[in-house]
Formats: structure tokens, sequence, C-alpha cells
């Protein structure tokens, strides 16, 4: 399930955070772990905006050029 309130409470960059979020559940359905989270029943976008939500996703923005 979509946590949807936290997406709409959150006070941050919620664009950033969300292309963040897609990135990294792009690289989970690549990998075993979206085939493990499939497996448990949930959905890697779901489980992604969790993290994302709660913070556990860790990234850097690119440098401009």
């Amino acid at each position: 399930m979509i946590p949807l309130k936290e997406l709409i409470d959150k006070e941050t960059n919620v664009y950033e955070m969300t292309c963040v979020a897609i990135k990294e559940a792009d690289i989970y359905a690549q990998t075993d772990k979206g085939a493990d989270i499939e497996a448990s029943g949930e959905k890697v976008v779901s489980v992604v905006l969790s993290r994302a939500l709660n913070d556990e996703i860790e990234y850097t923005e690119p440098a401009e050029a």
C-alpha cells in the first residue's frame, strides 16, 4: 500500500524524494531484492516509498556542470 498520508505530509522536496524512490524501485525490480519483496506479498514501489519517507535511502545531488 502506498503511504499517501505520509507523502502528502512530508515537508521536504517531495518531487526530489519521489525521483529518488523511482530510481531505487527500478534498481530493486532488476535484482533479487525486488523478487524477495514481491514474494513476501509486498510491492516494490510501496516498500521503496516507505523507505524514502522514513529517510532510509541515502543519495547525493549530482554536481552541476
